[in-house]
């Protein structure tokens, strides 16, 4: 996709638990829509790690918007690559897309903002008391 350092990439097999059956989004034994968007937030997650210039802060996820278009099978290998496209102040912005061994499967957008990760947790810890 681009510069090395502004791209990363992580890849898992397709395991029970990642099928649409097991998590509760669709009635099929394939990998499920919501095990797509959490390994692309993982390698975008883990590109605005690496991009952070202070140890206090953290990304929190702010917006995804992908298609899903093709079904991967239990077993498969997959691997979802996220590519800084901007930064934006606190903001990072990605293209985010994922495969499997036959091709393309899913992209989309991604946008992270960078927290001071020990007030977010006090904060969402405090929210309800």
């Amino acid at each position: 996709m681009g510069d090395p350092m502004k791209e990363k990439t992580v890849s898992l097999t397709v395991a029970e638990k990642h099928l649409a059956c097991t998590m509760g989004s669709g009635s099929l034994a394939v990998l499920a829509t919501p095990a797509v968007v959490a390994l692309m937030e993982q390698a975008a997650a883990s590109l605005a790690d690496e991009l952070l210039a202070d140890p206090a802060l953290t990304t929190v996820g702010t917006m995804i918007a992908i298609e899903h278009t093709s079904p991967t099978p239990l077993g498969a290998e997959i691997t979802a690559t996220a590519a800084l496209t901007g930064q934006d102040g606190r903001a990072f912005h990605f293209a985010v897309s994922a495969s499997d061994q036959k091709g393309e499967i899913a992209r989309g957008t991604h946008s992270r903002v960078s927290v001071k990760a020990e007030k977010f947790q006090a904060k969402a810890d405090g929210k309800f008391g």
